[in-house]
């Protein structure tokens, strides 16, 4: 078995990229999937909405796969789940068959998410981890709005079937590659996995997200969701291996971490689907050019990723988090005041390049505090948690933003309540830091 870092980390980290950039293609091609597929506005929403249930549904069991199995295994179940389903949604010729095949994708990431992390734990230590995670976190955001780019070149100028069937191949390659280079986890658990705990986890977190993002019947979605909440809890309380300790919540840093990624997460997913459609409807844009449109915020992340780990270790994890998310809340405040008059370099731009820096400073530092102190053998199941507070904040972000403006008939109007919303929930997110992170580490510096 070789062992190259690099190639280690360009495997996961490419990985990571392919779900996010499917996100992102859904955003720009809804339009023509539609038309295409001659899809109503309810069965469109289903096309996001089954990924959503299957990947947020899943998230914590494919967590806990990696440490009941084998993560080197469980990561490529991942890939070819998720190369699979992406070529079912290139060659969908009915809304059922594109419906179904996005649920099956969604099983891929659900797997494929959480590995990523768990696997750059267990290759990369000290100060290799450190610069590791802060690629990744990079690639959380950079992944998100450079994906918009490549969403509206596949819209404008090729096909969304492109954008899906491109997954095969890189899925593949990252096959052979993990086959080669990835090793099979050190650190290895014989132990079955919570099978009960496992169809509770699935339900809840499937009532959850159907609850927000769902049409009919949202309140009893809710209400289920309760009820298996506190099975599940009951559950993990009492089985030898839990699918999520829970004791991964009495860390402080942790905890803090899960919040502010949920409200974070909530507002940033919402600022990446609302603006595009701001930018056509408001300034003419075309796809591509909205998409083109984030690069300011997707070049001055790319260029402070870079940055973090120096950053970290100078002035330390709990204050790069505070400074980074006050500077997006202040960038997404700047587009409350966007109007057709200040165009696009000072209405938009210009609050990007805000929202850029803040951005590159805080989802890096977030995984960070995410898997803090945790140790290999739970390595999966937190990784599993920082991907569902991402993907569920993400989807309650949007779903709430949603419900909030859907009567004001004022395209600009409803953005910039939306934007207000988004800013509120970013505020969130940085009282959750302070109080849980950053007070938490003030406490033990002053303790020395």
């Amino acid at each position: 078995m070789k062992r190259n870092k690099t190639l280690i980390l360009l495997v996961i980290l490419v990985s990571y990229f392919m779900i996010l950039l499917d996100n992102s293609i859904i955003f720009t091609g809804t339009v023509k999937i539609a038309e295409e597929l001659h899809l109503t506005p309810i069965m469109l929403s289903w096309v996001n909405n089954a990924y959503a249930l299957t990947f947020g549904g899943l998230l914590l069991v494919g967590g806990r796969l990696g440490d009941s199995l084998n993560r080197k295994v469980a990561f490529s179940m991942g890939l070819i789940i998720f190369g699979l389903g992406s070529l079912l949604v290139a060659i969908s010729t009915t809304d059922i068959m594109m419906i179904l095949s996005r649920a099956f994708q969604g099983v891929g990431s659900a797997i494929l998410a959480p590995t990523t992390l768990s696997l750059l734990m267990e290759n990369f230590e000290g100060n290799e981890r450190t610069r590791a995670i802060s690629a990744y976190g990079a690639t959380a955001g950079i992944g998100a709005s450079l994906g918009l780019v490549i969403g509206g070149l596949f819209a404008s100028l090729l096909s969304w079937r492109d954008g899906f069937l491109i997954n095969v191949p890189i899925a593949m390659v990252m096959l052979i590659l993990t086959a080669i280079y990835v090793p099979s986890s050190q650190v290895h658990q014989k132990q079955s996995l919570d099978i009960l705990g496992s169809i509770y986890s699935f339900v809840m977190m499937l009532s959850l997200i159907y609850g927000i993002v769902g049409e009919n019947a949202r309140w009893i979605s809710i209400l289920l969701f309760v009820i298996m909440l506190v099975l599940f809890i009951k559950r993990e309380r009492n089985f030898k291996n839990p699918l999520v300790p829970l004791n991964l919540f009495t860390n402080k840093e942790r905890l803090g971490a899960y919040i502010a990624r949920f409200f974070y997460m909530g507002g940033m997913l919402s600022l990446w689907f609302l603006t595009p459609q701001m930018m056509q409807t408001n300034l003419g844009f075309t796809p591509l050019q909205a998409g083109i449109g984030f690069f300011p915020l997707t070049i001055v992340n790319f260029l402070v990723a870079l940055t973090v780990s120096k950053l970290t270790h100078k002035f330390g994890n709990e204050k790069l988090l505070v400074v980074g998310i006050f500077i997006t809340m202040v960038g997404v405040s700047g587009l409350i005041l966007f109007s057709p008059s200040l165009g696009y370099l000072l209405g938009i731009a210009l609050p990007m390049i805000l929202m850029g820096v803040g951005q590159g400073l805080t989802l890096s530092p977030l995984t960070v505090s995410g898997v803090a102190e945790v140790n290999q053998q739970e390595s999966g199941a937190a990784s599993g948690l920082v991907n569902v507070f991402h993907q569920i904040g993400g989807s309650f972000g949007v779903s709430f933003i949603s419900i909030i403006s859907q009567n004001i008939t004022d395209s600009l109007k409803s953005y910039h309540i939306a934007m207000i919303v988004t800013t509120t929930l970013i505020a969130i997110a940085l009282v959750a830091v302070i109080i849980l992170i950053y007070s938490k580490n003030l406490k033990i510096i002053k303790g020395r």
